[in-house]
């Protein structure tokens, strides 16, 4: 069975939900059987997820029996899900009770607050490793999908079980939506290790949230950099949550001064930093840096997955040999993703990586073989001949103004975009003098908030 779910503690508690719902592994597992006994076949499904106890049961379920999910926010836009429907043609839909009525299909099913829609569509065919779909980049509207095998995600799993040391004794809270990939490995890794997931739909400034990890002593919290930057806002530091153990930090880097305040923290407190690095396309987790190294090696993503191989390579393609370097990362192991798929006709295709992921990421290697992302080979610019790196200085300016911001352009301008009008002369003089760029080819623009996905990503 997925995870080995079968095999857990029957009377124990898979997950509790911030709206009072909760399931034990027994039911979690049984109610894959139910699920099959009324699909009775391998199929396609699309899920509208919230982090809830029936997002959480129709996703082990699918799995469980083989069949493939497509997990998606309950809060698409609809046009955008019409348009998935029409090019995908699932034959079933899972989607919140208060949902249902903007469905013209058959209701077969309901539990959970859930209810199983069929939809009458044809369905294309699937191969026989595909388990499951999730949306690129956090995107819920664009047709291409990463297509994950059975594999990956049990070795994903297997990976962060190991790396945090997850026992059943833990309780982990899921903030980040089930439809992205690094809210999905706190879901995968939790059932593999037979524990408890706290599941959030409360945000961070919520009173209830916090009320609500220190009734269920949770004892771990995963974060992307604004989850970091919004609890270090809150007075985390100050907090009284004697139950949690460890830290973990991914979706991106994390300012270096804000890393070391958190590195910090743990140290003082007993408790654990994990950060790490991940993508779609390498079913989450690649790398992570071991918390007794994070005051050591601030900033960095630190080493592969106990299962993956790190390694650079340069502009034509050539493998970095020298220990120290700078290059675009590549990443090996059995949890790379089988591909992608742009239209319903490509999920029958099999494995068209073999193990092997060019991130477009690029990363500095350390004389101890530690790793840090400086930038994306798409986000950078070429201006008057000299080459900007958009990510390094959003960084940089983040790190001299204590400021947000996203930096965009073309190769005639940069534009920063901020929310403080006050900075706006202090920050264009700035990155001038710090990129020796002409006047005119820096721009910086007042905007009202930063555009971000539900995972705090930012929209660019």
């Amino acid at each position: 069975m997925f995870l080995d779910l079968d095999k857990k503690e029957k009377s124990s508690i898979a997950a509790i939900d911030d709206k009072g719902g909760s399931i034990t592994y027994n039911d979690l597992s049984g109610f894959g059987e139910e699920f099959f006994q009324v699909i009775k076949k391998r199929t396609l499904i699309f899920i509208l997820s919230e982090n809830c106890i029936g997002a959480l049961a129709g996703y082990v379920a699918s799995l469980s029996v083989k069949i493939v999910p497509l997990l998606l926010s309950s809060n698409i836009d609809r046009g955008m899900l019409v348009n998935l429907i029409t090019i995908y043609q699932p034959e079933y839909l899972w989607v919140p009770v208060r949902f249902s009525s903007e469905f013209n299909y058959q209701l077969i099913l309901k539990k959970f607050d859930y209810v199983l829609l069929k939809t009458g569509l044809k369905l294309f065919k699937l191969h026989d490793d595909l388990s499951i779909l999730l949306t690129t980049s956090g995107s819920t509207g664009s047709p291409k999908l990463v297509r994950h095998s059975y594999l990956n995600v049990e070795v994903n799993a297997r990976n962060v079980a190991a790396t945090a040391e997850l026992t059943a004794e833990e309780r982990g809270i899921a903030i980040l939506p089930m439809h992205f990939t690094m809210g999905l490995f706190v879901i995968t890794s939790h059932l593999f290790a037979g524990a408890t997931i706290l599941m959030m739909q409360l945000a961070l400034t919520e009173r209830g949230f916090w009320q609500f990890i220190k009734d269920q002593k949770a004892t771990n919290l995963s974060g992307v950099p604004y989850s970091y930057e919004v609890l270090n806002k809150l007075r985390f530091f100050n907090m009284d949550l004697p139950d949690l153990r460890l830290l973990i930090q991914g979706g991106g880097k994390l300012k270096n001064e804000l890393f070391k305040e958190y590195a910090e923290f743990a140290q003082k407190t007993g408790k654990k930093f994990l950060a790490s690095y991940g993508q779609t396309e390498g079913t989450s987790r690649m790398a992570f840096l071991k918390p007794d190294m994070a005051l050591d090696k601030i900033g960095s993503i630190g080493k592969a997955v106990p299962t993956g191989q790190l390694s650079l390579v340069d502009e034509s393609g050539e493998e970095i040999a020298v220990m120290e370097g700078v290059g675009e990362m590549v990443y090996r192991g059995p949890n790379v993703t089988l591909g992608y798929a742009q239209n319903g006709t490509d999920l029958v295709k099999g494995d068209e990586n073999n193990g092997v992921l060019h991130t477009g990421d690029i990363a500095r290697r350390d004389a101890d073989g530690y790793y840090y992302i400086v930038g994306r080979i798409s986000r950078f610019l070429k201006l008057y001949g000299i080459r900007i790196g958009l990510d390094e200085t959003e960084q940089m300016i983040k790190s001299a103004f204590d400021i947000d911001c996203i930096c965009s352009g073309n190769d005639e301008k940069m534009i920063i975009k901020i929310t403080d009008m006050t900075e706006k002369d202090e920050i264009h003089k700035y990155v001038i003098e710090k990129t020796g760029l002409f006047h005119s080819s820096v721009e910086v623009v007042v905007i009202d908030d930063i555009p971000r996905n539900e995972a705090g990503k930012k929209i660019y």
